[in-house]
């Protein structure tokens, strides 16, 4: 039998509403995974993760008028014992630089304060040095470097950790 998880009301922090996916944001999640990265995750590993008990997938949205929310960004996170880890935000390429990062990254990280944890980890493309400040900016600092991390393009990853 799986344990329900308990989830707060969707919030509107920052101006945006912050919510956990469901399996009927699949196809919206696949647009945005699309424009926003050259290797977006698939389809399939986006729905198991909406399996695991351990695993979060916020979006972030903003409401227009006639046509509903619009989804400007996501955070997929673990909460593992005291960690929590990040395993990749996204934001729409037309809403970067709006603070949608900043906002999802602010709920996953007061979700783990919430669940008590200790420590925070991510890894992030040496090349993006907008999110490198962007985690910077968290209290995030580097500790390491994972060689080759991304395959594809044979770029590393910078490791990340926040202490709580």
């Amino acid at each position: 039998m799986r344990r329900m998880r308990e989830e707060p009301a969707p919030e509107a922090r920052h101006g945006y509403i912050i919510r956990q996916m469901t399996a009927e944001d699949l196809s919206a999640v696949m647009l945005l995974e699309q424009a926003s990265f050259k290797n977006p995750w698939s389809q399939d590993l986006l729905k198991r993760e909406l399996q695991h008990e351990w695993s979060t997938i916020l979006l972030v949205e903003e409401e227009r008028e006639a046509d509903g929310p619009e989804l400007l960004g996501l955070a997929i996170f673990w909460i593992v014992h005291d960690e929590v880890h990040v395993l990749n935000v996204a934001t729409a390429p037309k809403h970067r630089r709006r603070g949608v990062a900043r906002a999802v990254m602010d709920e996953v990280l007061a979700r783990g304060r919430a669940k008590r944890c200790t420590l925070a980890t991510l890894e992030v493309r040496k090349s993006n040095e907008a999110a490198l400040q962007l985690y910077r900016a968290f209290g995030f600092r580097p500790v390491g470097i994972r060689p080759n991390y991304y395959v594809d393009e044979g770029e590393d990853a910078v490791v990340m950790v926040l202490d709580f």
